[in-house]
């Protein structure tokens, strides 16, 4: 029997810290993460007990993982809704922290723990490009108790649909046997798409050696658990069959024998893995952990030598950065930035180039499902720059080869490179584009405020120097254009084309500003200055164009209007000195006198508003009472609002209730806080290790 481990030793220890926190922040996520890694491997609870439904994809479509506990001959759930003629346990305390989510159960005079944890360290490449996940247990008793646990997956979660069929497999690996399904046709990036799951690649279930398990290949495996505690003897070796058709579950039951006082703990693997990640303008690319040949054996053998050591590492960075987000934002914010931290990382692909050079390529889930969309990288730019900058070249490369093509003829900055996992070029404005059907002043500024950013965190400009030609063309265009921009989109896109818009052009100014101090870093002093005389100068023609007697204008042809000016945030964070306090002080001011139940709206125009947004918006202040006043309806929204799918970052200030999107990156937005903490930016990135 396994006793008390160090690593549950170290889990234990950090509860103490994390349970005040908890306490009072942590109450009821809209949506908890417990497996998360990228668009295709990500799986969510989405109700307030993990008992009240089965685990889903973030799309919503069902992809069960059930969990059943046999206390004294009795079954009892802790995971999922089936089989409904099974008791739940009784849940008694959730904790999520930014690598960790965590249950309790009690039932039967048992205590169980259950925990996913996903050691995502954003500034070590391979950890966080290695798909696994850890789920383990702890159970203890009130006396002694016979406790057997029961993990079934079902094979849907290797598919896109439960009409495809799969096969199954057992197979060795280092110290662990390893269950596997995957789809029997294995139509490796056949199709682009949003509401899309993966159909191509292999779901593991690898377990241990010594973990006393017993496990099978079986459709049977719960309704044989619950009748008498054991699993079918024998696996089902049936040609593939669908999901829907009874193929078989990969099951384990993890024998825990006695338990009494002295927790007992178990934990297996759960990982996915693909041959090719992520197609860009034609080259076929795989995963990044794959990138020097290691095969999934491999992969899983080091993930399982390396538990114990995650599991301390994890404790000491999930304390660490729970005690940073509190100290500079409070426990509405510190809850909000927990909740965005795997979301973030994610909904990104991450693949190797074919020189071994790290790529990541966001999704824009459920909105049009583009990958690498520019106003997707600028809402999560803080999150990166935050942990690691350098993770910021790796979504800014491709987007920058794309742009220095013959093919991209505008002199303006691309939207997209495509649909993932397909990156061969800008889909959006579709095949007849026009400048007005694009985001011309938005995407430009959104690279050159995240190129001068990402040299500034670096102190490194190569990269800048690299793509100079086209940083160049778009400080140019928004020269000409960016100060009163034309009737076009921005980010905001869902609310339409708009003229004249004022905070558009901030960041049009800023663009231009950073542009400058690019330009300085290069040794290009006469480029620099000219550059910097017209970003002061037209931040000056702004406060005169956009006033508007106790607040500035949404559109500057439009009096009585107004919007968050969260786009301001860079005249602070990159120290470009283009707007007085004055600006910013009677923003917040007129803000604060705006306030909903759940938010701040995004413009006069709706009820609705942005999480991502109102974070920047709320940054903008100077008082930390005005910060913590802006932040106090999104903490009440994320424990009360009736959103219940991973953060939406588009939401009515009123009901609460979903607009659209959900599992998007853009929440890493919500770092903005964190990273306008100099000393706690610093501290942060100074973990950061070079990417090889």
């Amino acid at each position: 029997m396994e006793t008390l481990s160090r690593p549950l030793l170290c889990w234990l220890a950090a509860a103490a810290f994390l349970a005040s926190f908890l306490a009072h922040a942590q109450q009821r996520p809209p949506a908890v993460p417990l497996i998360t890694h990228d668009p295709y491997f990500s799986v969510w609870s989405m109700a307030d007990h993990l008992t009240d439904e089965d685990t889903k994809h973030w799309t919503g479509t069902r992809q069960p993982i059930a969990g059943l506990a046999r206390i004294d001959g009795q079954t009892w759930r802790f995971m999922g809704a089936e089989p409904r003629n099974v008791p739940a346990m009784n849940q008694t305390s959730l904790e999520v922290t930014p690598t960790r989510s965590t249950y309790t159960f009690e039932a039967g005079g048992v205590t169980l723990t259950v925990a996913f944890f996903t050691p995502a360290f954003p500034h070590d490449l391979d950890l966080l490009s290695r798909p696994v996940t850890y789920l383990s247990f702890a159970a203890r008793g009130e006396g002694e108790h016979e406790v057997t646990l029961l993990v079934d997956v079902n094979p849907v979660i290797a598919v896109n649909a439960p009409d495809e069929a799969v096969t199954w497999s057992r197979m060795r690996a280092q110290g662990m046997t390893v269950l596997n399904t995957g789809s029997r046709d294995q139509r490796v990036l056949n199709r682009p798409g949003d509401d899309l799951r993966i159909d191509w690649g292999y779901f593991h279930l690898a377990v241990p050696d010594g973990e006393d398990a017993q496990l099978a290949l079986s459709s049977d495996a719960l309704r044989s658990f619950v009748a008498n505690g054991a699993l079918p003897a024998v696996d089902d070796f049936d040609m593939p069959r669908m999901p829907r058709d009874h193929a078989a579950h990969l099951a384990v039951a993890l024998e825990l024998g006695k338990v009494s006082a002295a927790p007992v703990s178990r934990h297996v693997l759960l990982a996915y893995t693909e041959e090719y990640a992520i197609e860009y303008l034609g080259r076929k690319l795989r995963p990044y952990w794959q990138r020097n040949g290691m095969t999934v054996q491999q992969m899983l053998a080091d993930a399982e030598s390396q538990y114990g050591a995650l599991e301390e590492r994890g404790e000491k960075f999930d304390r660490e950065l729970t005690a940073d987000l509190m100290q500079t934002g409070g426990p509405a914010y510190a809850q909000l930035a927990i909740l965005a931290y795997r979301q973030t990382l994610a909904a990104h692909g991450f693949a190797a180039d074919v020189d071994g050079t790290p790529l990541l390529f966001p999704k824009e889930n459920f909105s049009n499902g583009c990958i690498s969309t520019v106003d997707v990288l600028y809402p999560s730019a803080p999150f990166f720059l935050f942990f690691n900058p350098e993770l910021i070249q790796a979504q800014l490369k491709p987007v920058l080869e794309y742009a220095a093509l013959p093919r991209w003829k505008w002199p303006f900055a691309p939207h997209d490179l495509g649909t993932y996992p397909l990156a061969d070029g800008q889909v959006y404005g579709g095949g007849e584009r026009t400048e007005e059907d694009q985001m011309p002043v938005e995407e430009s500024g959104n690279l050159l405020i995240m190129a001068d950013a990402m040299g500034r965190e670096e102190q490194n400009w190569d990269f800048v120097r690299q793509y100079w030609p086209q940083f160049t063309l778009w400080a140019q265009y928004l020269r000409d254009k960016g100060l009163d921009p034309a009737n076009q989109l921005s980010t905001d896109d869902f609310a339409g084309h708009l003229a004249h818009n004022a905070n558009l052009s901030i960041k049009a100014i800023e663009g231009l500003a950073a542009y400058a101090q690019m330009a300085q870093a290069l040794g290009k002093s006469d480029t620099a200055a000219e550059y910097a005389h017209l970003a002061a100068d037209m931040a000056a023609k702004w406060q005169t164009m956009a006033i508007d007697g106790d607040h500035y204008k949404l559109a500057f042809d439009k009096p009585g209007t107004w919007s968050q000016k969260y786009n301001l945030v860079w005249d602070q964070i990159l120290g470009l000195h283009l707007f007085p306090a004055k600006v910013r002080e009677t923003e917040i001011d007129f803000y604060l006198q705006h306030l909903n139940r759940f938010g701040l709206p995004l413009d006069n125009r709706a009820d609705y508003t942005k999480l991502d947004w109102e974070t920047w918006t709320a940054t903008l202040a100077g008082e930390r009472s005005q910060f913590d006043a802006l932040m106090a309806p999104v903490g009440r929204w994320i424990n009360e609002g009736p959103s219940r799918v991973p953060l939406t970052d588009w939401y009515d200030t009123k009901t609460g209730k979903q607009e659209a999107f959900q599992a998007r990156s853009v929440v890493g937005g919500v770092y903005i806080k964190a990273l306008a903490d100099p000393a706690l930016a610093v501290k942060w990135r100074s973990r950061t290790r070079p990417i090889p």
